[in-house]
């Protein structure tokens, strides 16, 4: 049977994907990476591992309904694949948590291709580490989103990550300054041109997509 590995890479530093990751990548037959538009970020920061490796590019653009993309990614997959073969998908961060892999694994499932999952590092955690600031102690609560935030569960939680917040950023540091939150936006964390920024009117001059926001009730 054709299997098909999802492998989370991590936040972007090479040295933040895991030995288990970097022996997948080496043994597998074939290495699946997500394509924005031009680039393949996951290609760049796996590159270390990826030497003498047969290596597909899948376009999936950010902001796009892919859903069509997922179908034939899964029939590229399939083909590229003989059978016994294993093929293994890249992508930031871990593959169960806001991921193309999500919509991709339950297209190859469909054709019969056995799945199998190798966490990665997320954004907030390597965020926190940076920050040096906890997610959460004893019996403190942790509140994570993507792109928007609900004011109903944002008045009971006492930490906040807010992943990929550009397109609403003014909106989300205005509920979390009502609701007594302390925020930091982090770009790039782990990744040449990281910055950490606390000030309103900076954070709202920001734009990048690999961003995202750890907010504290003070």
């Amino acid at each position: 049977m054709k299997t098909l590995v999802g492998l989370g890479i991590g936040p972007g530093d090479p040295e933040l994907i895991t030995l288990k990751a970097i022996n997948q990548m080496k043994s597998c037959d074939c290495v699946f990476v997500p394509k924005n538009k031009n680039d393949s970020l996951a290609r760049t920061i796996a590159s270390p591992y990826l030497e003498g490796k047969r290596v597909v590019e899948l376009s999936f653009p950010m902001g796009e309904d892919n859903q069509e993309r997922y179908v034939q990614a899964a029939q590229v997959i399939d083909s590229e694949l003989d059978d016994d073969q294993t093929g293994t998908f890249l992508t930031l961060g871990d593959p169960m948590l806001y991921s193309t892999f999500v919509y991709l694994m339950r297209e190859v499932q469909k054709l019969k291709i056995s799945v199998s999952i190798i966490p990665g590092i997320t954004s907030y955690h390597a965020a926190a580490a940076v920050l040096k600031e906890p997610l959460t102690i004893r019996n403190e609560s942790v509140y994570v989103v993507d792109g928007s935030v609900d004011e109903n569960i944002l008045s009971r939680v006492d930490t906040v990550c807010v992943l990929k917040p550009t397109k609403k950023m003014e909106e989300i540091l205005t509920q979390l300054e009502k609701f007594r939150f302390q925020y930091m936006y982090i770009k790039r964390c782990s990744q040449a041109g990281e910055m950490i920024l606390t000030h309103r009117e900076e954070i709202l001059q920001e734009k990048d997509y690999l961003s995202l926001i750890i907010a504290k009730r003070t």
